[in-house]
Parts: C-alpha cells; structure tokens; sequence
C-alpha cells in the first residue's frame, strides 16, 4: 500500500463508499418496493421488475448478497483510512481517533443514509434497476450465500424462529386494502374509490341497516274501500308494492302496479281482481347481511323483500335498488326522500326527521355516530336518554351536540344537530 500515491488510495477510498452507498440503496429499495406494483410492471413486460420479484422470492439469499459486499467494503474502507492516516501522520493515536471518526461520518452521509433514503423515496423504480447487478452477483456467488445462509438458518431453529426464506406476503386484511383504496389519491377516481369502499362494508352491513321502516312502508290495505284503494294505486310512486288485510302483519302479497292498470281497462277492478294478480311474498330475516341477500335476489329472481325478525314480526322492506344505492350511491328520484335535504345550514346546524338511519346522517353529514346500535336518530337518543325527553334537551353523543326539538307519540320526531369541529 505504501507504494500506491496517495491520490490513488483517495480514489480507491471514494470508490469504496460509493459501491457501499449503492448495496445500502439497493437493500432499501428491494425491501420497501411495492410487490404489487412489482407483479403489474412484470405483467407489462418490464424484465427488472420479474428479476426483482425473484429476487424477493428468496429474501434470505437478497440480504445475504447484499450485506456480504456492504460489510466487506465497509471494513475495506476503515483500514484504507487507517493506512491513509499512518502515511500522513504516522503512529499518532489522536490521528488514528479522528481518522476513526471521519471514515464513520464518511460511512454514515455517503454510504447508509443519503443512500437509503434515495432508494425509499424511489423504491420501485430502484428495485428494478439494482435487480439486473443483484442478480448476476447472486448466481456468480450463490455459493458463498448458500454456506452463510446456513449458520443463519441453524441460529433461527436454535431461536425456535420461522424463517420466511420464500419472502411471500402475508394476505391482507379488509382493513388493510381499504387503507390501500383510500389513499390510491388520484389513482382512482372519488366515486370509484366510494364504491370500492362501501364494497368493503357490505360483510358488516345488514338488511335491517339498509330497509324502508314498517311505518314508512308504501302498502296497499285491501279492507279500504275501493275508491281509496284505486285512488292510492293512482298515485303510488312504486311499481311494486306490499298489500295487506287491515294490518300490515297480514300480507296477501305484493302488486305489480302495470298488471292492474292492463286490468283496468277491460272492466273496473275491485279488492278480488286486486288479490288475484298479487305475487308470494318474498321474506327476509333482518339479520341477513345485504351482500348475501344480493345473490338471494339474483337465486330467486326477486326485486323486493319483506324484513321480519327473529318472531315473525314485519319489520320493514328492502328492495334491490335499495343494496345497490348503498355501493353507488342514490339514483331514483321518483319518490321524495327526506335525506336528499340533508345538508349543514349557514350556522353549521341541521334538522333531521327522528326515523333517519344513524348510516345516512353519517354519510350525508359526515359524521361518526354509532352504528353498532341502534338504526335511527330516534333510537340512538332514546338509548343515550333513557327516557322519552322533552323539547329542548341537548345530548352530545360521538361529539355531536343533538337538540331535541319535538318529541311526541313516545318518539323524538326532530331534532337538531350541530356540526363537531371534526366534520368536512
């Protein structure tokens, strides 16, 4: 060494933290590049991104290769200094120290950190480019790695640890590809990215979330006289609806709307003509979640569903437009909905009807009442009151201020809610 100028060692030296800071990246970017995005590019043609992948297939050989030339240019580096040192100051010890502490601050600006975050800011693209050198340095020494790899292999069965050597990843959660979907930013359109989310709900959604209520229910009462009876069919907003006798828990059936105006025309139709044309009903346990009762409409070929619960009782309707509006949103205009009026006033307030779904006001307003209980806006106040409260009691619940503005028949009928800081 002492024969080699000293302009030469200092290229040599630069050369050496260079090549580290390159092994430095390359572990970076491997470890944090995107497999998926990784599988897309491979899928297009992209051969960096195929090596990349088989190279993360047996991570275990990676990180060999890559700390095996990190470590020995590493300890090439700190006894190139100390020769460097000796040839300039001789035997000093102070010389030595600092000479120690300049290689370390050398290592640590050019060869790990600088390095590193270049290769996270960039992982996927540098996964591709250091795939090419990373993989011709493994095949050329695979070897080497193969004899290391197995004292790392007996030390992780001496610790009882599984070694993941085939580097596959762990499935996802729901949670997890939701967070995916939501933070795709401008990848994937906002209203694409809502239907990808509700997606991800409907396993926890119920058909009692998503039903008409048994009081707002559109139902035909056969025991009415005929003149009421054709003047409701008249001006229905639906083209099928649920008929009865005198109670709603006595359903004859459900009226498609177009067979009777057909009927109509050749003689006046009564309550018996009415029954004639009527379809089975369909029932619907309220406990079913709506993507299983998705497929159910498609088995059975049925549009329209009667909700009862775990005694029979009628509890309400769901129909199919009313799943499919909770993945894309509302698209019928025909009937009047009292939630196409939810918005935040001036003064940050608004006024819901008490039989509102805790579901719409959260995603109308976007609020975070709790949905685990129960189902409407009344009900949620009579569970956090306990009691049937007069007008004018406040209530604040998931930090929302709630003012009950009209209670009465044992039922809030409106109330005013208040927009918390945290909501857009």
């Amino acid at each position: 060494m002492d024969s080699i100028p000293l302009s030469v060692q200092s290229a040599i030296l630069a050369a050496l933290l260079a090549l580290s800071g390159f092994f430095s990246m390359a572990e970076t970017a491997m470890m944090a590049a995107n497999r998926y995005r990784l599988r897309t590019l491979a899928k297009q043609g992209s051969r960096g991104a195929r090596l990349a992948l088989d190279l993360l297939g047996q991570t275990d050989k990676l990180l060999g290769i890559i700390l095996l030339f990190n470590n020995l240019i590493n300890a090439a580096s700190a006894t190139l200094v100390s020769v460097i040192t000796i040839q300039l100051f001789g035997n000093e010890e102070w010389a030595l120290g600092v000479s120690t502490l300049g290689v370390t601050f050398l290592i640590l600006v050019f060869s790990e950190i600088t390095p590193k975050v270049i290769g996270a800011n960039h992982a996927d693209h540098m996964a591709c480019v250091v795939s090419y050198p990373l993989s011709i340095l493994l095949r050329g020494l695979y070897f080497v790695i193969w004899f290391v790899n197995l004292f790392v292999a007996g030390l992780l069965r001496l610790f009882r640890l599984q070694s993941n050597g085939e580097g596959e990843n762990q499935p996802m959660s729901t949670e997890e590809l939701r967070t995916i979907v939501l933070e795709a930013g401008s990848f994937i359109p906002p209203k694409h990215r809502s239907i990808l989310v509700n997606l991800f709900e409907l396993e926890d959604i119920t058909v009692e979330d998503v039903m008409i209520p048994r009081h707002q229910i559109e139902a035909l009462d056969l025991s009415q006289p005929r003149d009421v009876i054709l003047h409701q069919i008249a001006t229905c907003y639906h083209t099928r609806i649920p008929v009865f006798d005198a109670h709603m828990d006595a359903v004859a059936g459900v009226l498609h709307v177009r067979r009777i105006l057909a009927q109509s025309l050749e003689h006046p139709v009564d309550a018996a003509d009415i029954r004639g044309m009527l379809s089975p009903p369909y029932f619907i346990p309220a406990s079913t979640p709506i993507y299983s009762q998705l497929q159910f409409f498609q088995e059975n070929r049925e549009r329209i569903g009667l909700v009862v619960d775990e005694y029979g009782e009628l509890l309400g309707l769901v129909t199919l437009e009313d799943i499919i509006e909770e993945l894309i949103g509302k698209f019928t205009t025909s009937a009047p909905d009292a939630s196409d009026k939810l918005a935040w006033n001036k003064d940050g307030s608004v006024i819901a009807d008490g039989s509102q779904t805790i579901r719409t006001l959260n995603r109308k307003l976007g609020l975070a009442l709790p949905v685990d209980g129960p189902k409407t806006l009344n009900g949620l106040l009579l569970e956090h009151l306990q009691d049937i409260p007069e007008s004018g009691v406040s209530v604040r619940i998931a930090g929302v201020p709630i003012e009950v503005i009209q209670a009465e028949d044992r039922r809030i009928k409106n109330a005013r809610l208040f927009r918390p800081r945290s909501a857009g």
